[in-house]
């Protein structure tokens, strides 16, 4: 047998075949186990994943490195390559010792752990784009230009003073990646559901649009937090703005107006700031709300109760509840057995 016949012999293959199974083999003894061991911590230092929008894929090794304790990058980095892995930005729940296939399976999906966001209480634009900026990927700086931007506001029919009347408070669940302007589509889509046509009738009734009831709303929640009495006070302060001549002299507004929410009493001394939220000063609503009103709220002010009511003050036992009058003497009588009450005697 001449050396051709010995080289086009079926042995060469079959030796050229072992020797690649044999490179396969020891291959996949490398790499396999990389891709199912244990590649974070056992002690993860976050039990999310947070990847901003346009992150890279250094950017994603870099994150899971600082926040997810990867312990071998070139592992990773080599699967997520082989398995074509697509930088998504969100956030993603992790596990304790997650494997390389677990990772790339969870951020391959793109199937986000929702951030759950209760929307209540907060006083000023500024408490909501910082409360905000702390659970979603849009910052305080780009929601606070959103929220003083009048041109942008317009297209949405808001303006910078009554924008916070879109939020309608309750338990919401955001993808951590939402950006300031899908956040506030958001409020809007809510707020249009909230003002169903039971609600829009009822605001109608008052001669108020759901702005104005959002506005009213926020100063009767924070005039009183007994909602038992609240349709009360809103009576009283529909009575005044019914009335020529009446101011709402509303004491929250004065507060707010000030920004300083240590105040505790008002003094005369307060009521000559000028501002369109002095209601001491200037007539009809403030220009906007002073506080996110609670849902209750809102419906007792829709639903106020009709009375002759034109004045109230604290109650003289402390009870937190208030003293209504319909003239003047009987409120400057309520007043003085308050401020007796206060000094003691």
């Amino acid at each position: 047998m001449d050396s051709s016949e010995y080289n086009n012999s079926p042995r060469k293959y079959y030796l050229l075949g072992l020797f690649f199974l044999l490179g396969l083999g020891a291959v996949s003894i490398y790499l396999y186990p990389k891709l199912w061991k244990a590649n974070l911590s056992k002690e993860l230092p976050q039990s999310y994943l947070h990847i901003p929008t346009n992150s890279t894929f250094s950017d994603l090794v870099e994150i899971l490195e600082r926040d997810a304790g990867l312990k071998d990058k070139e592992s990773f980095s080599w699967w997520a390559k082989k398995c074509r892995l697509e930088v998504r930005a969100g956030r993603f729940q992790l596990t304790p010792q997650m494997s390389n296939w677990g990772l790339i399976n969870v951020l391959s999906k793109g199937k986000q752990a929702p951030v759950r966001l209760v929307l209540n209480s907060k006083r000023t634009k500024q408490d909501i784009a910082s409360f905000v900026s702390k659970h979603l990927e849009a910052d305080s700086t780009s929601l606070m230009e959103m929220f003083s931007d009048s041109t942008f506001l317009e297209r949405y029919d808001l303006t910078p003073a009554n924008v916070v009347t879109v939020i309608v408070p309750n338990t919401y669940e955001f993808f951590w990646n939402t950006n300031s302007v899908e956040f506030l589509e958001r409020m809007i889509k809510e707020n249009q559901r909230f003002w169903n046509a039971k609600r829009l009738a009822e605001a109608k009734a008052l001669n108020l649009s759901p702005t104005e009831v959002y506005i009213l709303a926020s100063i009767v929640a924070k005039e009183s937090n007994k909602t038992e009495e609240q349709d009360r006070i809103a009576g009283v302060y529909l009575n005044r703005l019914n009335t020529d001549g009446w101011k709402l002299e509303a004491d929250p507004t004065v507060v707010f107006a000030w920004q300083d929410f240590t105040i505790r009493r008002i003094l005369n001394s307060h009521c000559e700031i000028d501002s369109p939220y002095n209601t001491y000063r200037y007539a009809g609503l403030p220009p906007g709300p002073i506080c996110i009103p609670p849902i209750a709220t809102i419906d007792k002010t829709l639903n106020a109760e009709k009375h002759d009511y034109m004045f109230f003050c604290a109650k003289a036992d402390r009870s937190g509840y208030h003293a209504f009058a319909k003239t003047i003497e009987a409120h400057n009588l309520n007043a003085r057995k308050y401020r007796k009450t206060l000094r003691g005697n």
